[in-house]
């Protein structure tokens, strides 16, 4: 048994709460929105981030920050916009036994970090992780097999979360790539917005197949600029995250780009659809491929349409109408 605290209310970290709890382990959900706490504690449940689950009555609700303090692992689920001002807020009351586990997916506009090397920033003293992979909180708070995965700079530490949170319904296994696997759930969702705006502009299987094998070479092309390793997105953090993003209703990104394919204001489309991590990180994405000098062709055309004001037909005219290449392309990885 160990005390967790999750940072955030939002459904990925109350679903994150319920399994652990679940699995026996003493269980705190901070947020800084007092109405979403208050909502829990009358109701049982939050339907704004996880319609129909109840929340268990055994998980400690709070919005006091130092909630941080003695716990064996704390679990970032901030969205990564606000990621460092509450690390920042936590820091003075986190102590340095305590591992960090970040699940926030995305880069930090301005410096483009990730948000492992933000975290890092905020708790130098502290173990860092990340726990990524395709794991829709629907189905994590609803205990059905999930398999995701867990990396660090530190063997011993990737196992000890590997054997806390591991369960009959969590599967966590360990990578040794911390870049490549935060890399890897960070880029599907850029992904998975294209994949939605084909979605809308009425495209079909074929369409969807290429952009997403496509896609999987843009990210590992990221990837191996940043020190990554190839195999990586082979597994649960690449090819396995980007399929249930982009394949799921319950994917906010997909949900987004259905609405972009579909004619609406990419703002509005992301007013409608709330947290939708792929929109601005395309943008710092397009920034830090330019920054690294490589090609990334999917996510040039995506930032053209999100805030370009380019129709999505003709970006994807474009995607279509590039020079012939060599499918695997090794050099990119020399």
């Amino acid at each position: 048994m160990s005390d967790i605290t999750i940072l955030g209310s939002g459904g990925f970290g109350l679903a994150l709460a319920i399994m652990a709890d679940n699995a026996g382990h003493n269980v705190t959900v901070w947020s800084a929105f007092s109405d979403e706490i208050d909502t829990i504690k009358r109701t049982g449940q939050l339907k704004a981030k996880l319609p129909g689950v109840n929340v268990n009555k055994t998980i400690e609700l709070t919005t006091d920050i130092s909630c941080v303090k003695g716990k064996d692992i704390v679990i970032l689920g901030i969205p990564s916009p606000f990621l460092r001002s509450v690390c920042e807020q936590a820091a003075p009351f986190i102590e340095q036994k305590t591992i960090v586990v970040n699940t926030a997916k995305g880069l930090e506009t301005g410096s483009l970090k990730t948000m492992c090397q933000v975290a890092k920033e905020c708790f130098p003293q502290n173990h860092v992780a990340v726990l990524t992979g395709p794991s829709h909180a629907e189905e994590v708070a609803r205990g059905m097999p999930t398999t995701i995965v867990t990396s660090s700079d530190s063997r011993e530490v990737s196992y000890y979360i590997q054997s806390t949170l591991s369960n009959q319904t969590f599967r966590v296994y360990v990578n040794d790539d911390e870049i490549g696997s935060e890399i890897g759930g960070t880029m599907k969702n850029i992904i998975a917005l294209a994949a939605g705006v084909c979605d809308g502009l009425g495209y079909g299987d074929n369409t969807k197949a290429a952009l997403m094998t496509r896609g999987i070479y843009e990210i590992s092309r990221l990837g191996a600029a940043m020190g990554a390793q190839e195999e990586t997105f082979n597994g649960l953090s690449g090819i396995g995250d980007l399929i249930v993003t982009c394949c799921s209703m319950h994917s906010r990104n997909r949900r987004a780009g259905i609405l972009i394919g579909k004619g609406t204001d990419p703002e509005e489309a992301v007013r409608q659809v709330g947290t939708v991590e792929g929109y601005i990180c395309t943008k710092n994405a397009r920034d830090l491929a330019k920054k690294l000098g490589i090609e990334m062709p999917i996510t040039e055309e995506l930032a053209r349409i999100l805030f370009d004001g380019a129709p999505a037909k003709e970006a994807l005219k474009n995607l279509m109408g590039r020079p012939p290449k060599n499918e695997t392309e090794h050099e990119f990885l020399s």
